[in-house]
């Protein structure tokens, strides 16, 4: 029997309704599949056939031994530590802009580095986050605050992304584009969580997300047009020919620029949200995935 862990975090109830429909699927197709804290030092992971990195939604707070404990699953672990390292630190953005990807323009702040002049409205976030943790939307009159929180961010030695933001999140939201196995299977849409002038109230908990993630009308499903897909195809054909690999999962948030271009947001083949009560082969379509590559190694 095949056995397979789904990778979580001590902070989560263990019936996360994604990872439930995942564990639920693989066991229908008599695979022995059980939830697992990634840091937690009793796990035997010698003892599973297969790894798969779900709601390990703390690891910003220990990002070294989270990729040191991907590292050491190497060969049975999905998505694989390359890809892992590159895409748990938002720096892949720049790698996207380089590439001529049509992303968001987003400009990196070191620790050390002086403060930045900034230009017309921005969102400030860390480079290692996840769920909107200190995530904040300030205008011209409130970049003092902007680069206040910047220098929060430098003080938990983490570098500091500041990006415009795209009037049209206010009245399109976002769309979450979900691909399983490289290929394109489902779609979201994402209302806008950040209000203006302010960083977004946090929830107090081990993993810190803004509370406007929690909501429960946040996400409903969507249908994606084929531009927003096009743009997407082009992050996972990235990933794919960078690592020679195609994600096992990945999610693509595309948001609209000034023109009403579709451009990446965010690049997510860590450990996100994939939605899967969104569609109703999803959590199948992701099983049988896994098990065809736990099969064939």
């Amino acid at each position: 029997m095949v056995r397979i862990a789904v990778a979580t975090c001590a902070a989560l109830p263990p019936q996360f309704d994604d990872d439930r429909r995942l564990i639920e699927a693989l066991t229908k197709r008599g695979a022995e599949a059980s939830h697992a804290v990634w840091d937690d030092p009793g796990v035997g992971w010698d003892g599973f056939d297969r790894v798969i990195i779900r709601t390990t939604w703390d690891y910003p707070h220990k990002h070294a031994a989270f990729l040191d404990w991907a590292d050491s699953l190497e060969g049975h672990v999905e998505n694989p530590p390359r890809v892992v390292r590159w895409n748990s630190d938002k720096h892949h953005l720049a790698d996207l802009i380089a590439a001529g990807l049509p992303t968001v323009p987003t400009r990196f702040v070191e620790p050390g580095d002086d403060p930045p002049q900034l230009d017309g409205e921005v969102v400030v976030k860390p480079a290692i986050s996840v769920g909107g943790r200190l995530t904040g939307r300030f205008g011209p009159a409130m970049h003092d605050d902007a680069r206040r929180l910047m220098a929060r961010h430098h003080e938990e030695g983490r570098a500091a992304m500041v990006q415009p933001y795209l009037p049209l999140v206010d009245t399109m939201g976002e769309t979450a584009l979900v691909f399983l196995a490289g290929e394109f299977h489902h779609a979201a849409h994402k209302r806008p969580v950040l209000r203006p002038n302010e960083m977004a109230p946090m929830r107090d908990d081990e993993i810190g997300g803004a509370e406007a993630m929690y909501g429960p009308d946040i996400v409903e499903p969507t249908e994606a047009d084929e531009r927003e897909i096009a743009v997407g195809r082009q992050a996972i054909a990235y990933l794919r020919e960078r690592f020679d690999v195609a994600p096992l999962y990945a999610r693509v948030d595309i948001v609209r620029d000034d023109r009403g271009e579709p451009v990446v947001l965010e690049f997510e083949a860590v450990e996100p949200n994939l939605y899967l009560r969104f569609h109703e082969g999803a959590a199948d379509r992701l099983a049988e995935a896994i098990l065809a590559i736990s099969s064939h190694p």
